[in-house]
């Protein structure tokens, strides 16, 4: 072979070691990693909640409640601006976004327009160099004494955008306050916050800490008039009525203002009630709030106030009972739990505004430490079983593969720790699948050097270096067809499609580095060593060589077959339609596990009945210990998804763990379905557009069509499976558009060569003989592809893994059927043969013309 590069030598060689280097730590415990020296690699790879357990909660600010505060804010401020400006005035309210009032003296109109000045001024939109807008803007009125203004859109994004900001440093103190993980706190969107925390065992906690707003004030009570009278009737001026936390809610007079709000509390701490051993809180309020206080104190110590939490009220307490110095006591039935999280929730400050979880993603750390253990087992079987499948069939040109495939394993993982990339289930089957995608690359490899070194006439070492070359462009182009999705996925994905991205598009890059430039490498040196004249004898594929199957000959028979089988897809899709899951249509999925015993469906089924949650279904999930409960969309909103959740935890709790809880709320379901369409959309009409450039518009043509019927049939086997259709089926269908894509274009790309070395061939017959030439990387890539996936089905877990996998499955089988019996008949359709690509010849090729000389090539 001819001398490589000493610099792409050196470089390949330090990108696998640098690979070992950064993948090492993930082989080691913390424990270990502590003694680790400094100037070594530490990071390991981040696990997902999915792998490590914890809980996934997505919170959203509601922009009603964002409008209506700055509705009535605004009300407020206006009514002190005229009161201020002596400006009389009647009927101010409003609805919505817009505010009215009518001026008693028309003529004073100049006048309210400058006491409001500074509410119809722009502000400036993020810090000195931002952009200015109007939070308010006035509004023609039909008279002159009436003055209409209206909150603007811009304004309203601009207050939800910082409520977004503070909520997540709120959000960060209130998680630390109660449980000793990180949390990890990013902002989503414009209106959303996400929050993971890993470990987390009490989910239900997290929420109902996250789920208040927190705004802790202490008010008098008005003994003007019995709350009673002032709800039949009104309450008096500067006075509200609030009600109590039970059941039935017990209503009470309060004063608007209170005398202690959430900036006067210094400090809080859970602690006990001296006298009766009840859990209480103890705040100590600023020197104002005490100021304030005192006077009553001496006046009036008798006097009653309420302890307000989120407009409802705690309790009532005495004065000189609840307050010594500058220290209130907090009381009301509170557990130590809710002591604990009531003083967390004090000391951390109340949120801007409240926040509603939209959607919830709990795996239990027992549910989290099986599926790492199910991944690896799945993960070591795979790759046993395709090393056993390369080395039965190339020999040590198969331990090579071996080497090459390991390595490319490595350098994922490096990748991953490298990049802080988070590693999920899904992600391990994308690795899975990697594993079978650069045994592909290996195998295109070894069949092109068998076929170099048998058909060329040349020195070994003459044809090796020809066949490298040869084949670089279809690797290239299977596996950047899989980055160009993989990357797609990973920007316009989420969840499940996310984790399998990744590693779907650090695969596909390492395996082109691994399969053609490392392989390179360690062949080079066996014939430096060993100068051998011809392959080793352990390759075993030499009986594809003898093949000669005429599959156009039966083409139109199974042409018409597999259309009929794409309409019948077709017609189940549209009439049966499939079975989304909670990721698309809203719901709740709780994976249940008996505490002790066996799991006894009927009697959850009965029990959920009663709590008139829906069409609850109950199935059996993996061991008769488990099941799994899928709940409806209760259709009633977003805290309604929660509430439903909350109503089954706290009736089956006692008997059942709760493993896996996935909550998805109606709004959340719609953005995913639209979400995910566009991220499948976009990544199928990228990879096509590139197939589009790369071959030509007629292979192009064929391509999209046997793609098109690859996916058609896949979810038709969907729809009669009832296979749960989610977010991982998404990415199952794009794998499987990218499998078939990369069968078809090695079968293309051949026949395209073809076509300039057989000029006078019938297209048919030219065809066959690409297919027959290729045969061998056909049927050991399927091969090799559905060992992973089955090592994947039978030993990956049940549940989602498992309906992934067999997805999967059924889609390698029909990506290689339709490889031959569609994307064939297709070019014979479209009379591919009149176009040669130009007229240009590859000079490299030789010019043959007879059958004969086809036939000697296969």
């Amino acid at each position: 072979m001819p001398r490589l590069s000493p610099f792409k030598n050196i470089l390949i060689w330090l990108v696998v070691l640098a690979g070992l280097a950064f993948a090492l730590p993930n082989l080691l415990s913390r424990e270990q990693l502590a003694d680790w020296p400094t100037w070594l690699p530490h990071r390991q790879v981040p696990l997902g909640l999915d792998l490590r357990g914890g809980s996934h909660i997505v919170l959203k600010v509601s922009r009603e409640d964002i409008v209506a505060e700055r509705l009535q804010s605004t009300i407020d401020t206006i009514a002190d601006a005229l009161r201020q400006a002596d400006i009389r005035y009647t009927g101010l309210s409003g609805s919505g976004q817009g505010l009215q009032f009518r001026l008693r003296d028309a003529t004073k109109a100049p006048a309210a327009r400058d006491a409001l000045k500074a509410l119809v001024a722009p502000v400036r939109q993020g810090g000195l160099f931002g952009n200015s807008i109007q939070e308010l803007v006035y509004e023609e009125s039909a008279t002159s004494d009436t003055l209409r203004l209206r909150l603007t859109d811009e304004g309203i994004d601009l207050r939800v955008s910082d409520a977004v900001a503070q909520s997540v440093e709120v959000v960060h103190r209130r998680v630390g306050e109660v449980i000793a993980v990180v949390p990890i706190i990013e902002r989503r969107g414009g209106d959303r916050l996400s929050v993971q925390v890993p470990g987390l065992d009490e989910p239900q906690r997290l929420k109902d800490l996250l789920g208040q707003r927190g705004d802790v004030a202490l008010k008098w009570l008005d003994s003007s008039m019995p709350a009673q009278q002032a709800v039949d009737t009104r309450p008096p001026a500067g006075s509200e009525v609030l009600y109590s936390l039970d059941d039935p809610p017990i209503p009470y007079l309060v004063e608007r203002r209170a005398f202690a709000a959430a900036p006067d509390f210094v400090e809080a701490q859970p602690g006990f009630d001296p006298a009766t051993s009840e859990p209480v809180v103890n705040a100590r309020i600023a020197a104002g709030a005490a100021a304030r206080v005192a006077p009553f104190l001496q006046s009036d110590p008798r006097k009653q106030f309420a302890i307000v939490l989120d407009g409802q009220v705690i309790s009532t307490s005495v004065l000189d009972g609840a307050l010594s110095g500058d220290t209130v006591r907090i009381s009301g039935n509170l557990s130590e739990d809710g002591a604990n999280d009531l003083a967390a929730l004090m000391r951390a400050g109340p949120l801007p505004v409240s926040l509603t979880v939209i959607e919830e993603r709990t795996v239990g750390p027992e549910d989290g430490a099986d599926a790492v253990a199910n991944g690896l087992t799945a993960g070591l079987i795979a790759a046993i079983a395709v090393a056993a499948c390369m080395i039965g069939f190339y020999g040590f040109f198969g331990v090579v593969a071996v080497i090459a495939v390991i390595v490319n394993v490595v350098l994922i993982i490096a990748v991953l720790s490298v990049t802080g990339a988070t590693l999920t289930l899904p992600g391990i089957a994308g690795i899975i699948l990697t594993i079978g995608i650069a045994v592909d690359s290996n195998v295109l490899i070894y069949e092109r050097l068998r076929e170099e070194a048998r058909t060329s006439g040349k020195p070994l070492r003459r044809a090796l270096d020809d066949g490298f070359e040869r084949v670089l462009r279809s690797i290239v182009d299977a596996n950047l067809t899989i980055f160009i999705a993989g990357a797609i996925l990973l920007y316009l994905g989420s969840g499940a499609i996310r984790g399998f991205a990744v590693t779907l598009a650090i695969g596909s890059v390492t395996t082109i580095l691994t399969a053609h430039s490392l392989t390179r490498r360690l062949i080079r040196g066996w014939y430096r060593r060993r100068l051998p004249q011809r392959l080793p004898r352990g390759i075993r594929t030499g009986f594809f060589s003898r093949a000669d199957f005429r599959f156009m000959a039966i083409r139109n028979p199974v042409f018409i077959l597999m259309t009929a089988l794409s309409l019948a897809s077709l017609v189940l899709l549209t009439s049966l339609g499939l079975n989304m899951g909670a990721d698309f249509r809203g719901g709740s999925v709780i994976e249940l596990r008996a505490r002790t015993g066996v799991a006894d469906g009927a009697d959850i089924r009965a029990r959920l009945d009663e709590l008139n949650l829906g069409d609850v279904q109950v199935e059996e999930l993996g061991s008769a210990r488990d099941v799994l409960v899928r709940i409806p969309s209760q259709e009633a909103g977003d805290n309604a998804e929660q509430t439903a959740v909350g109503l089954v935890r706290s009736e089956l709790e006692d008997q059942y763990v709760f493993r896996r809880v996935e909550v998805v709320g109606p709004g959340v379901s719609g953005e995913l379905t639209r979400a995910g369409s566009l991220a499948v959309a976009a990544a199928v009409l990228a990879v096509l557009l590139y197939v589009w450039l790369r071959f030509g518009r007629r292979f192009a043509v064929g391509a999209i069509v046997a793609t098109l019927h690859d996916v058609l049939l896949t979810l038709g086997f969907l729809v009669l499976t009832g296979i749960e259709f989610n977010l991982a089926s998404i990415a199952a269908l794009l794998t499987i558009v990218c499998y078939s894509l990369s069968d078809t274009m090695v079968i293309y790309d051949r026949v395209r060569e073809n076509l300039v070395r057989y000029r006078r061939m019938p297209l048919s017959v030219l065809i066959d003989t690409s297919i027959n030439q290729t045969l061998s990387r056909t049927v050991l890539t399927a091969v090799t592809t559905l060992l992973a996936l089955v090592a994947l089905y039978l030993f990956g877990g049940s549940g989602l893994v498992q309906s992934f996998s067999a997805t999967l499955i059924f889609g390698v089988l029909v990506g290689t059927v339709s490889s031959i019996y569609v994307a064939g008949p297709l070019l014979i359709l479209f009379n591919r043969r009149n176009n040669r690509l130009g007229g240009t010849q590859d000079p490299a090729e030789p010019d043959a013309s007879s059958e004969t000389e086809a036939k000697g090539a296969v």
